[in-house]
């Protein structure tokens, strides 16, 4: 029998777990011959079909999840109206819900895998071809020849730390710039929005394990490991464990994890504080700064200790702290979520992400949404439409601020007087994004540089003040000196002044001097082209004595 995998993701950067992770666990492959074929949402889709129809593959299978979705099916229907003898088995995260509804929508989709498909998925292989003995495996699910839905409920991994590496197998994908590394299954808490709310208990991988696997990827090459474990210090012991021995990885490989900040211990403070920079990514699960939001949510935690935990680690000179709010949350207003952006940038916040809400199948949230009052799109990526707080106007602007934010505030060039700008005047980001919307420019893809030139225009007209601070940044990004916000820096001839105070870099003989002079202070910066060819390796400044 020859099965293809459809592995198909949003781009080339992502590369799915999924086939790698069941194929590592084939015995001998069990007479299957195992086939792929591998695109990004922005192939073509007819020559994806003609890859996939060139193999004459007995079973196609993938993994259907939220930015695949909609493209997957057009090529699973072309496939299947070439191939009609061919069996279509999808799983992933977009079964977690109602399946009859979905299978009687997409007929061109023999059967699907609701849940953990390691062992399960090879249970299936032993009866493919024979739908009568399909009723034994656990979470499958598929409507029979005489219209029949049948469903296996939810399969799970028991002995989930015993399941071999995906890293073992043949298909798993060393030519990214990152990997992922599970290292639990399911989670404490029980936020109704996420699909691993309910997956209890919370399955773990030894940490001797875990040191293994990490050597084997440090062998390719890779230095960025994403963790695939949805609150890493659930538990404080483990946490400890974990950093610990990513510590010994410093200097060599650098981790993303998702973090609690209501949970920190002072044991994980402690750790985390004395890490190498740059060995950790933090990404600290805050959703809302509202009580009764988090309350709707069923997310566990208290706020104020997570707002204090936030604060610690957004403090921390050696690590970035990623946080992120949603919009179209039960009880979350855009006025409140304005609010809470500007509580996140006064913590110092590395990064901030607005995203909207998106009932994802098979979540709490989802089920419960007419008595939420919330509206959503029945189709990918099931995002939230209107709800009783925030209208669809409201979800549009929460939409075009989520831009904004990750345009100016998130881009490390214009973070410092972005976040400034948002702390010296409650009515900055509101305003500014107006200005941007009039423009209509919220809605396509602008430069670094041109972000720049918005900031200092806007800036112009509405905060004067903070032209300067735009046009050292400009510099320092080595963005090229012609245009305005770099038009007023000019060559230097003489010697830098003794007591002007090093913003960074060190000043050598070999550089060649520019002065900017601010309103209220002059600045310098030095140039050494044969190292750098457009930024600046010292800047030094001196503020300018009232007359």
């Amino acid at each position: 029998m020859k099965l293809l995998w459809l592995d198909l993701n949003s781009s080339y950067a992502h590369s799915s777990l999924a086939l790698a992770a069941i194929h590592a666990q084939a015995a001998g492959e069990d007479g299957v011959e195992w086939t792929k074929v591998s695109a990004t949402i922005n192939s073509n889709v007819g020559s994806v079909v003609a890859d996939v129809v060139a193999e004459r593959p007995d079973v196609v299978a993938a993994t259907a999840w939220l930015f695949t979705h909609e493209v997957l099916l057009k090529i699973v229907e072309r496939v299947k109206a070439l191939l009609p003898d061919c069996v279509v088995i999808l799983g992933g995260p977009e079964m977690l819900g109602d399946n009859e509804t979905y299978l009687r929508r997409h007929v061109s989709v023999n059967c699907v895998f609701r849940g953990e498909g390691e062992t399960g998925f090879h249970e299936w292989l032993r009866v493919w071809n024979r739908p009568v003995a399909w009723e034994g495996v656990k979470g499958l699910c598929w409507v029979d020849g005489g219209g029949a839905y049948h469903d296996g409920g939810m399969a799970k991994v028991e002995a989930f730390e015993r399941l071999e590496a995906p890293e073992r197998s043949r298909f798993f994908d060393w030519s990214k710039p990152f990997v992922q590394l599970e290292t639990t299954r399911g989670c404490f808490n029980t936020c109704a929005f996420c699909v691993s709310g309910a997956e209890k208990p919370v399955r773990a991988l030894p940490v001797e394990r875990v040191r293994e696997r990490l050597r084997v990827i440090r062998a390719h090459g890779i230095r960025d490991v994403r963790l695939l474990d949805r609150t890493f210090n659930g538990s404080s012991r483990r946490a400890v464990e974990l950093l610990t021995l990513f510590r010994e990885f410093a200097g060599e490989m650098r981790f993303h994890l998702e973090i609690h900040p209501a949970l920190l211990s002072s044991e994980v403070k402690a750790l985390i504080e004395e890490l190498p920079a740059g060995l950790l990514h933090l990404e600290a699960g805050i959703q809302s700064l509202r009580e009764e939001v988090l309350r709707a949510c069923r997310r566990a935690g208290d706020l104020s200790a997570a707002l204090e935990g936030l604060r610690f680690l957004a403090s921390l000179p050696n690590v970035v702290v990623h946080a992120d709010l949603i919009a179209g949350l039960p009880f979350y207003t855009l006025r409140q979520m304005v609010e809470d952006v500007r509580t996140l940038a006064s913590f110092g916040t590395g990064e901030i992400q607005l995203e909207l809400l998106k009932l994802l199948p098979g979540t709490a949230m989802r089920r419960n949404a007419g008595e939420l009052g919330i509206v959503y799109s029945p189709d990918t990526p099931y995002e939230v439409l209107r709800t009783r707080e925030m209208s669809v106007d409201d979800l549009r602007h929460a939409r075009l601020l989520s831009r904004l934010i990750d345009g100016f505030y998130n881009a490390g060039v214009w973070q410092r007087v972005t976040r400034r700008l948002i702390l010296c005047d409650v009515g900055f980001l509101p305003a500014f994004l107006a200005w941007m919307e009039e423009r209509e420019l919220l809605e396509q893809p602008l430069s670094l540089e041109k972000r720049g030139l918005l900031l200092y225009e806007f800036c112009g007209e509405r905060y004067p003040a903070f032209l300067d601070e735009i046009s050292v940044a400009w510099v320092l990004a080595g963005i090229p000196l012609a245009k305005e916000p770099g038009g007023r820096v000019r060559p230097w001839k003489d010697a830098l002044p003794a007591d002007a105070e090093t913003l960074e870099g060190k000043c050598a003989e070999a550089m060649r001097l520019y002065h900017f002079a601010g309103s209220g202070a002059d600045y310098w910066f030095g140039f050494d082209r044969a190292k750098s060819a457009s930024r600046p390796l010292f800047a030094a400044w001196k503020r300018r004595m009232a007359e």
